[in-house]
C-alpha cells in the first residue's frame, strides 16, 4: 500500500510540474498581468487535474472522461517536447538581442572640454549682488525652438536624462515588448505543431490496422513447411476507445490472410469480462487451419487474468500458459510454445512465466516459436535454443519520440531483431493504450512467413 501511495504521489508531482512549466511558457510569459492570465492559470489547473481524474475515473466506470483526458495527455506530451526543443533557439534568440540592445545603448565617446580663455565671463564666478554678465558682443543667447526639449527635462530622450546606464553602466536589456513576441511566436509554433502531430495520431490510432508481411528464415524448419504462415496480433486493448467493432475490423483482416496459425500475443483488454465479454467474442470467428493460440500479457493481469483466460478459451483460442504444442503440418513438426507474461511474477494471480515447462525435455532437431508478450522475455528464451519469438508490448513506441525510452527497457521495439542468437520479431499492435494516439507507430497485423534454408 505505502508503494501504491509513493507511485500515485510521483505521479501527480511530475504532472504537476509539468503544468506548470506549460503555465509559464504558454501563459505567463505569453500575456502580461490581468485578466487573460488568471484565466489561463485556472485552466492549467483544470488540465493538471483532468489527467489522474482520467486515470482513476476510467477504471471506474466514467468512460466519458477518456476522450477528453487521454487526448490532452497526448497534447501535454508534445507541447512538453517541442517547448523544451524551442529553449536552445530561444535562449540564442534572447542573447542576441541582448547584445544589440547594448551595442545601441552604449554611449559614443566623450567630447573634449572646450579651453575658455582669462576673463571670459563664462568662466569666471560671480559674486554676492554682481549682475549676471552680459552676452558676448550684444549678441542675444540662442533660443530654444517650441518642439525643442532642454536637456534633462521631461522628454528628453539622451543616455542621462532617461536613466539607461551611460559609459560603466550596465547595458539595458533589450526592449520588453520584443520579449513578449519571442514567447509568443514560440507558443503559437509550439502549439499549432502540437495540435497537428497528435490530430494526425488520433487519425492513424483510429483506422485500420496496416498489414505487414515479414519472411523470417528458421535453419531448423523442415522444406516440407517451408512458407508455413503465422497471422500476428498483439495489443488489441479493448477498453473505454475501443469496442466490439474494433474486434470485428481486425478478425475480419486475419481471416482475409487464410493463414495456417493465429497468434494473439497478449493485451487484448482493458476490463474485466463483464464490462468488455461481448466486445471480445468475434473472435470466435477467427479462422486458420491449425488453430489459434493466445497468450497473456501484463495488461490481462490488470483485469482479471483467470477471468480473461477461460473467457479467450471459450472463445476457441487455446491459451498457452507455459506449455507448448506440436504443430503437424505438411509432413514436419514445429513446437509452437507460449509462456505467461513476466508481470504475472509476484502476482498471485498466476503461475509466472515458467520456461523451463514451457521449453525444456524437447526434440532439439525441431523449431520452436515462442509466443511471449514482451521482447525482454527473449533473454531467457535464447537460454533454451529458441529459434523465434514472436511478441507485442511495446506499441512500437505508439507516440515518436517515446520510443526511445521503451529502448531502455526491450531489446526490440519494432520489427526483426536478434537476442542472444534468438530471432525476435515484435509487432506494433493492433490498438492503443491511454491516448487514442499513433505517431511514427501504426497499428499493425503482421504475417509472419517462415522459410526453410
Amino acid at each position: 500500500m505505502l508503494a501504491m501511495a509513493t507511485f500515485v504521489g510521483f505521479v501527480v508531482l511530475v504532472i504537476g510540474l509539468i503544468h506548470y512549466y506549460l503555465w509559464r511558457r504558454l501563459v505567463r510569459d505569453t500575456t502580461r498581468p490581468g485578466r487573460a492570465r488568471r484565466v489561463g492559470a485556472a485552466v492549467a489547473v483544470l488540465l493538471a487535474l483532468l489527467v489522474p481524474a482520467t486515470m482513476a475515473g476510467t477504471q471506474s466506470g466514467f468512460y466519458w472522461l477518456a476522450w477528453p483526458g487521454y487526448v490532452w495527455l497526448a497534447l501535454m506530451f508534445y507541447l512538453l517536447v517541442l517547448l523544451l526543443v524551442l529553449e536552445v533557439p530561444t535562449a540564442v534568440t534572447r542573447l542576441v538581442l541582448r547584445r544589440r540592445a547594448r551595442s545601441v545603448t552604449s554611449p559614443g565617446p566623450a567630447a573634449e572640454p572646450a579651453l575658455v580663455g582669462a576673463g571670459t565671463s563664462a568662466a569666471a564666478p560671480t559674486e554676492a549682488g554682481d549682475p549676471p554678465p552680459a552676452s558676448d558682443a550684444g549678441n542675444p543667447p540662442p533660443s530654444v525652438d517650441a518642439g525643442d526639449t532642454p536637456p534633462g527635462r521631461p522628454g528628453d530622450t539622451s543616455p542621462g536624462a532617461t536613466g539607461r546606464p551611460v559609459a560603466g553602466g550596465a547595458p539595458a536589456d533589450h526592449d520588453p515588448s520584443r520579449r513578449l513576441l519571442l514567447a509568443r511566436g514560440a507558443a503559437i509554433f509550439a502549439g499549432l505543431t502540437a495540435a497537428g502531430v497528435t490530430g494526425y495520431g488520433v487519425r492513424t490510432a483510429m483506422g485500420p490496422p496496416r498489414l505487414d508481411r515479414v519472411r523470417i528464415p528458421l535453419a531448423k524448419l523442415p522444406r516440407s513447411m517451408d512458407g508455413l504462415r503465422i497471422a500476428t496480433v498483439s495489443d488489441i486493448h479493448l477498453g473505454p476507445l475501443r469496442g466490439r467493432a474494433h474486434t470485428e475490423r481486425i478478425v475480419a483482416m486475419i481471416n482475409r490472410l487464410d493463414a495456417d496459425l493465429v497468434a494473439v500475443v497478449g493485451d487484448l483488454v482493458d476490463g474485466s469480462v463483464a464490462e468488455l465479454g461481448r466486445a471480445a467474442e468475434p473472435l470466435r470467428d477467427l479462422r486458420s487451419r491449425y488453430g489459434s493460440f493466445f497468450v497473456t500479457g501484463n495488461h490481462e493481469y490488470y483485469s482479471g487474468v483467470e477471468e480473461w483466460v477461460r473467457e479467450v478459451d471459450r472463445l476457441g483460442l487455446r491459451v498457452l500458459q507455459n506449455e507448448r504444442q506440436e504443430i503437424r503440418a505438411r509432413g514436419g513438426v514445429l513446437d509452437l510454445a507460449g509462456v505467461n507474461d513476466v508481470t504475472a511474477d509476484g502476482t498471485g494471480l498466476a503461475a509466472p512465466a515458467d520456461y523451463a515447462a514451457a521449453l525444456g525435455d524437447r526434440d532439439p532437431s525441431r523449431p520452436v516459436v515462442l509466443l511471449a508478450h514482451q521482447p525482454v522475455a527473449a533473454h531467457e528464451a535464447a537460454k533454451f535454443g529458441v529459434d523465434l519469438q514472436l511478441s507485442g508490448h511495446t506499441h512500437g513506441g505508439q507516440m515518436v519520440p517515446f520510443n526511445l525510452a521503451v529502448k531502455l527497457q526491450q531489446p526490440v521495439v519494432s520489427g526483426l531483431g536478434e537476442v542472444d542468437g534468438t530471432k525476435v520479431y515484435v509487432t506494433n499492435g493492433a490498438g492503443f493504450w491511454g491516448p487514442p494516439v499513433r505517431v511514427g507507430a501504426p497499428p499493425q497485423v503482421t504475417l509472419v512467413e517462415l522459410r526453410a534454408p
